[in-house]
């Protein structure tokens, strides 16, 4: 039950009441109103030249056509109103001020009152000719997200403004972009696809840049390679003239 309104001393009319009211002005000509009608052209009648029996006949066939056409609709409209339980639906309404409202939410049960349709929406009804849409759940969650992912990357700064600060953010929008399925993906926006290809690649350029210099190792080992190389080659020059003076202390004491 939707609770009633009240402001500046004023009850105001909820969304849902609008849409019940509008329901009950719909009615239109129903049976009742026909056999009124019928009723009325028999009492008011000219008695000098009264209706004949085949006239009254004729009418009362095309009453029971009418009764039967309206309890067709209605049976038509409660079926319709049945297959929306438990389903995503959109509403377009108004409320008291008579601004147009639109109100989206899953179909709780149905009502039938007064051989019309109404479906609960969290605990409030609306007439079933003010639903405009039926929404699947999978197409609603993809587009959902579509909206959360596009205001994100509008948030961030433009590309020659990236800094090594919107690293996280960015490194974040990617997981969760790869993290989609490709029916998801599809409703995200080409041009945003691109952009944070060129966000993620400028976000490489930077963590590259911003790694220390490092000193060049293998360089280093050539060069120590060289002194052992030429610290080795001294050596042997020296036992070769040790070896060269005790040849000649051989020659000299042969001689």
């Amino acid at each position: 039950m939707v609770d009633a309104v009240v402001k500046n001393g004023v009850i105001e009319e909820t969304a849902s009441e609008s849409s019940i009211k509008k329901a009950a002005t719909k009615n239109g000509m129903d049976k009742d109103a026909f056999l009124q009608l019928l009723v009325a052209q028999m009492k008011y009648q000219d008695p000098l030249e009264p209706t004949s029996n085949t006239e009254y006949i004729s009418q009362y066939a095309t009453f029971s056509q009418v009764e039967q056409m309206q309890n067709m609709a209605a049976t038509m409209e409660l079926t319709r109103a049945s297959s929306m339980v438990g389903k995503l639906v959109e509403v377009n309404t108004v409320d008291s001020a008579g601004n147009a409202k639109v109100v989206q939410g899953t179909v709780e049960y149905v009502a039938y009152e007064n051989n019309k349709a109404f479906v609960s929406i969290d605990g409030a009804l609306y007439s079933i000719d003010d639903v405009v849409a039926v929404v699947d759940e999978t197409y609603q969650s993809a587009l959902d997200l579509a909206i959360s992912f596009t205001a994100a990357m509008d948030k961030l700064p433009r590309l020659e403004f990236i800094t090594l600060e919107d690293k996280e953010n960015i490194e974040t929008l990617q997981k969760i972009f790869n993290g989609m399925t490709a029916y998801q993906q599809s409703f995200i926006d080409k041009k945003n696809v691109e952009k944070l290809q060129k966000y993620v690649e400028r976000i490489a350029e930077l963590t590259e840049a911003a790694k220390p210099d490092k000193p060049e190792e293998g360089d280093d080992k050539v060069e120590e390679g060289d002194d052992k190389v030429e610290e080795g080659t001294g050596a042997g020059e020296e036992d070769k003239e040790e070896t060269d003076e005790g040849s000649g202390a051989g020659v000299e004491g042969s001689e």
